[in-house]
């Protein structure tokens, strides 16, 4: 594999086990600051697990996960956030009776001291603060086009516009390396090109490293820079979407032997 220089993200022998299951079996890759970077492969294949890995949700038998040189497995999960780490979920994570504005600002916890319970109480010494954080969720919210939902509940809203939400509270902890979890699943075609130009403006705008876990490969092969497939937990494939295309153990692997799925999906 060519060595990047200077990788936002560095892999090395990454190995999860769940009791006799090898969930990812020495794992090695890098990812350069600013790329949008696609994780893909057949379910089971160990993304998502590699996304927990690195949110700090379970804990690898070996192999470690750098960040701007900083390895992330020495580091307790509330650390995670505060080196610029972030993440969307597969299964939408919101709170259904907070409004859509104090969702978002669920994203800043860790730069307000003592948290947002107490924002009520009169504590004055905090109002600056308080106000600061606020108008910058009002401009995140903008620019995602929800300004116009900041005080209604989350409940019952669409599909798209709780993804956007959930992007949004991401946004708010000023991450450098935001992890996408399947972040088109369940939405219609024209959102899915909407959500392919929000990700491509973001990443210039925040200056962010993209990880995105997707089936969708129309996205993928449009969006990513690069692309790493995933096969029971090993690395089978690296590199830019034509190459992933043309790639034959990739078209076995995850098609069954049909290219045209991974060409023109």
């Amino acid at each position: 594999m060519q060595k990047l220089v200077d990788p936002m993200v560095t892999i090395d022998s990454l190995t999860v086990r769940f009791g006799g299951v090898m969930a990812i079996d020495g794992l090695t890759l890098e990812v350069q600051s600013r790329e949008i970077f696609g994780i893909i492969g057949p379910n089971g294949a160990g993304k998502t697990t590699l996304f927990n890995s690195m949110s700090r949700l379970n804990t690898p038998a070996g192999g470690s996960i750098s960040v701007s040189g900083r390895n992330i497995l020495d580091l307790p999960r509330h650390g995670i956030i505060e080196l610029g780490i972030a993440r969307t979920f597969q299964n939408i994570v919101l709170y259904p009776t907070l409004t859509v504005l104090e969702n978002v600002l669920l994203g800043a916890h860790h730069r307000v001291p003592h948290g947002f319970m107490s924002w009520g109480l009169g504590l004055r010494r905090r109002r600056g603060q308080e106000s600061e954080v606020t108008a910058e969720a009002g401009l995140i919210l903008a620019r995602l086009g929800l300004e116009h939902l900041a005080d209604r509940p989350a409940k019952g809203l669409p599909l798209g516009t709780m993804k956007r939400i959930e992007l949004a509270r991401a946004l708010m902890s000023r991450p450098q390396v935001l992890m996408l979890d399947e972040p088109a699943n369940g939405l219609t075609l024209a959102e899915v090109h909407e959500l392919g130009d929000l990700l491509q403006a973001l990443r210039a705008e925040f200056e962010l490293t993209i990880l995105l876990v997707e089936h969708h490969m129309g996205l993928v092969m449009s969006l990513c820079d690069r692309i790493a497939v995933l096969n029971f937990g090993s690395l089978i494939a690296v590199g830019t979407p034509s190459a992933i295309k043309a790639d034959p153990r990739v078209i076995q692997a995850y098609l069954g032997g049909v290219s045209d799925s991974v060409a023109g999906a």
